[in-house]
């Protein structure tokens, strides 16, 4: 079983590349948690996956409430007899999110066995010095993930343990606990996502790409509920066709990215 969380697309394609060589189920940790449906049961010796984007250093806040509210029912005698990996994509460094992770693992009675971060290219443009990749770094980053993706798939089907291929980047531990904290909990907020509403088409695209469905409309135009569902994974920002959503001032001359 793979339980992924996606907003611009990349690790959803990891998650589905994983299912489909391993043959695992897939399931959107999203979909699950508007459902209500945080109960599984585990068939024999089934293998359990996590992947997720690296938000500011950390595993995103919507996966962190999944994995608290996760009952899982073992076929072996205890959990952390079920191999269990994370799969994590990120721009360029994962600081110590796999770490942060697998904490939380670790208090649901799991084990991570394994672990690989996939650097895939950027989507987070809401800071002065981020922005997408050029095309050619885009492409290199896609062919280099596959690669390394393919790798780690056969870890999986092969159940290695203690495989850990992360990339952490420098100083871990400050950009996770102090610039990582900073941003999960002051800048992750829909507060800050505006309409240019004359160049707005009322496609309804935003709102069907919302992962979490925080987004309404208005006399046709885009709301955000502002009910602290949103992640700012800027799925919305990134496939608006017109570029008519934008988050602050900042994202006006910046580009968008989404797997594709």
């Amino acid at each position: 079983m793979i339980f992924y969380f996606s907003g611009t697309g990349n690790t959803r394609w990891a998650a589905q590349e994983l299912a489909r060589i391993t043959g695992e189920r897939l399931l959107s940790v999203a979909d699950e948690l508007q459902a209500g449906t945080c109960e599984y049961t585990l068939a024999a010796n089934e293998r359990i996956g996590f992947c997720f984007p690296v938000h500011g250093w950390q595993p995103p806040h919507i996966v962190r409430q999944f994995v608290r509210q996760l009952r899982l029912t073992p076929s072996l005698p205890t959990l952390h007899q079920h191999f269990t990996y994370v799969l994590c994509t990120c721009g360029d460094s994962t600081g110590l999110a796999v770490s942060m992770m697998a904490a939380e693992l670790e208090a649901k009675g799991l084990s991570l066995h394994c672990c690989q971060s996939l650097i895939m290219p950027e989507s987070y443009v809401c800071l002065p010095f981020m922005y997408t990749d050029p095309p050619e770094r885009e492409r290199a980053k896609k062919l280099q993930a596959a690669d390394d993706l393919q790798r780690f798939a056969e870890v999986v089907v092969s159940r290695r343990v203690d495989y850990c291929e992360l990339t952490l980047g420098l100083t871990p531990w400050f950009f996770s606990h102090v610039i990582g904290a900073y941003f999960n909990r002051f800048m992750i907020t829909d507060r800050k996502f505006t309409v240019d509403s004359d160049v707005c088409t009322h496609c309804g695209r935003c709102s069907k790409v919302c992962p979490v469905g925080d987004i309404v409309f208005e006399n046709g135009t885009p709301r955000w509920k502002g009910d602290n569902s949103c992640t700012c994974c800027l799925s919305c920002y990134h496939h608006c066709p017109v570029h008519a959503i934008n988050y602050g001032r900042i994202t006006r001359r910046r580009g968008q990215y989404y797997f594709k």
